[in-house]
C-alpha cells in the first residue's frame, strides 16, 4: 500500500484495533477510527495525528453504507465485537451464550456485505479480525469461537463473490492467538488460568511472548501492502507475525 490509502479501522477504541489504527497512522495513511466510545476516540485523535474520529456503533445496519459512501477507504479492518462472558457452558443463557453472534458476526456480514454492494474502490482490501478461537475453540466464552469461526468463513464468501463479480477487491481474515495485553485477552486468561489451576503469571509464561497492539498494527499493515494475488483467504496472527492458514 502506499501512504496516501485512506484506512477505516472498525473497532479503534481499544486492543488491537486501537495498535492497527495507531500503525497505520505513524505510517502517514490518513485514518478513520470508528468506535462507540466517544472518549477513547478523543484521547486517540489528541496522542495519534492523522486519525479522524467517528463515533458509530458498528452492529447498526445503517453505518457501514454511510461511513463507506462518505470516506471511501480503500483499506477496511474489522475489528470491532463484543467481549464474552467468560463462564463454562451450564452457566451461560442463550442471551450470553449468543452475544457474540448478535454482534461480531452481525458487523462482519453488514460490513461485509457493504464492501461488495457499494463497492470498495479497485485495489482495496477488506482484513476482518477473528481470532485464533475459530480454530482452537474457547470452552469458557460462549459462542465466541463459533461466531468467531463464522467471521472467518464469510470473509472466504465474500473472497468468492469478488472474484465471481469480477471486482478488484482482496478480503482476508486474521486469527489473533489469546494475548493477556488487551482487555479481552486478559480477561480470557484469567478465566482459563483459574480453571486449569495454574496462577495468572504461570498462564502467561505457558502462552509465551505476547502479541502487543503494536505488532498486530505493523502486521496488519504490511498485510495491507501485500499484492491482492498472493493474499492468503486466512492468517493466523501471533508474536512473530502473520502465517497462512491453510
Amino acid at each position: 500500500m502506499n501512504a496516501a490509502q485512506r484506512t477505516m479501522v472498525v473497532g479503534a477504541g481499544r486492543g488491537l484495533g486501537r495498535g492497527v489504527a495507531v500503525a497505520f497512522a505513524r505510517a502517514g495513511a490518513p485514518v478513520v477510527a470508528v468506535a462507540r466510545t466517544a472518549s477513547a476516540l478523543t484521547e486517540l485523535a489528541a496522542q495519534t495525528p492523522g486519525i479522524e474520529p467517528e463515533v458509530a456503533d458498528a452492529t447498526d445496519p445503517t453505518v457501514p453504507g454511510t461511513l463507506l459512501d462518505r470516506y471511501r477507504p480503500d483499506i477496511l479492518i474489522l475489528v470491532a465485537g463484543a467481549a464474552p462472558l467468560m463462564r463454562p457452558l451450564q452457566h451461560h443463557t442463550w442471551e450470553s451464550f449468543s452475544a457474540n453472534w448478535n454482534a461480531d458476526v452481525r458487523i462482519a456480514f453488514h460490513w461485509l456485505r457493504e464492501a461488495l454492494t457499494t463497492p470498495m474502490p479497485p485495489g482495496g482490501r477488506v482484513i476482518v479480525v477473528s481470532s485464533g478461537a475459530a480454530v482452537n475453540g474457547s470452552p469458557l466464552s460462549g459462542g465466541y469461537a463459533g461466531a468467531k469461526a463464522t467471521q472467518r468463513f464469510i470473509t472466504g464468501y465474500a473472497r468468492d463473490e469478488a472474484h465471481r463479480a469480477g471486482l478488484d477487491i482482496g478480503f482476508t481474515a486474521v486469527l489473533p492467538q489469546l494475548t493477556p495485553a488487551t482487555g479481552l485477552g486478559l480477561a480470557a486468561v484469567r478465566a482459563y488460568a483459574e480453571r486449569s489451576g495454574h496462577t495468572v503469571e504461570e498462564y502467561i509464561e505457558r502462552l509465551g511472548d505476547p502479541l502487543t497492539p503494536a505488532v498486530a498494527g505493523d502486521a496488519l499493515f504490511d498485510l495491507a501492502a501485500t499484492d491482492l494475488a498472493e493474499m492468503a483467504p486466512s492468517y493466523l496472527l501471533t508474536a512473530k507475525g502473520l502465517t497462512v492458514l491453510p
